[in-house]
């Protein structure tokens, strides 16, 4: 489990010599231990920045990131921060049971064959473990991905547009599978995505960032109790938090 401490974290890119430009301004964020947080904001604000720099796939321009006292850096040195992004990126070469074989040789530790079959049961894939990428769907692709990021046990899952490629239909499907793992397991997960609805149904707290530079524009607990079924997307609060959120990713009209 993690505790998130984002602190007046901002982060600046540079284009060339003479430019810059600044994509995220003084974040504050604490998250708690075992909660599900996911961000949503308009394109180009910064969500996957921001996720990048807790996964320490980029360091901040100023301010500090703490996971259980900790910096991302040191997470990811121990291989506690499991990552899953919109592609798949398992080896098409190799079974799905080779596929999540590869955290512990790239960690260099025993490969644990029961934790294997043990996460290829949890995400639906039983009976897979030898099919190679290609012979699966898109749905299942990610499901192996999302089981690949849990292998080594992480502290934090880390999920970036992980449906985000799929149809609606099996986005959908995939949502109720990530809320039956995530019960499961109880990980503490932050999760970028476009989706309005995804981050109602998934989410206990939605985190709204505003356009560049992205800061965070407002942060709303998720009403509704778990288990959540497709059925609560037809309610009418489920749609009033929807059209709520969806108006604060529009585009301000100038004064």
């Amino acid at each position: 489990m993690a505790a998130i401490q984002i602190q007046n974290v901002s982060k600046r890119f540079r284009l060339n010599r003479k430019q810059e430009f600044l994509a995220l301004e003084n974040i504050n964020l604490s998250i708690r231990s075992g909660e599900f947080i996911a961000i949503i904001g308009p394109s180009g604000c910064g969500k996957s920045t921001l996720l990048h720099l807790v996964a320490a796939l980029e360091s901040t321009s100023s301010g500090t990131i703490q996971i259980d006292g900790e910096s991302p850096e040191a997470l990811r040195e121990k291989h506690q921060l499991g990552i899953a992004f919109q592609e798949h990126a398992l080896l098409p070469w190799l079974s799905i049971e080779a596929n999540l074989a590869l955290p512990f040789k790239i960690a260099g530790l025993p490969i644990d064959k029961e934790r294997i079959r043990d996460l290829t049961q949890l995400v639906g894939l039983g009976g897979f473990e030898q099919a190679r990428p290609r012979q699966l769907s898109g749905g299942m692709r990610q499901r192996a991905a999302i089981a690949r990021s849990l292998c080594l046990d992480p502290k934090l899952l880390l999920l970036d547009e992980p449906f985000g490629a799929l149809d609606a239909v099996t986005r959908r499907h995939m949502n109720v599978e990530l809320q039956r793992i995530w019960q499961e397991k109880q990980l503490t997960t932050i999760l970028v995505t476009h989706s309005v609805d995804e981050a109602i149904f998934l989410a206990d707290r939605i985190v709204v960032l505003s356009g560049r530079p992205g800061n965070i524009a407002e942060v709303l607990d998720v009403p509704f109790p778990r288990p959540r079924t497709t059925e609560c997307m037809h309610t009418e609060q489920f749609h009033k938090l929807a059209d709520y959120l969806t108006g604060l990713l529009e585009p301000k009209e100038p004064a």
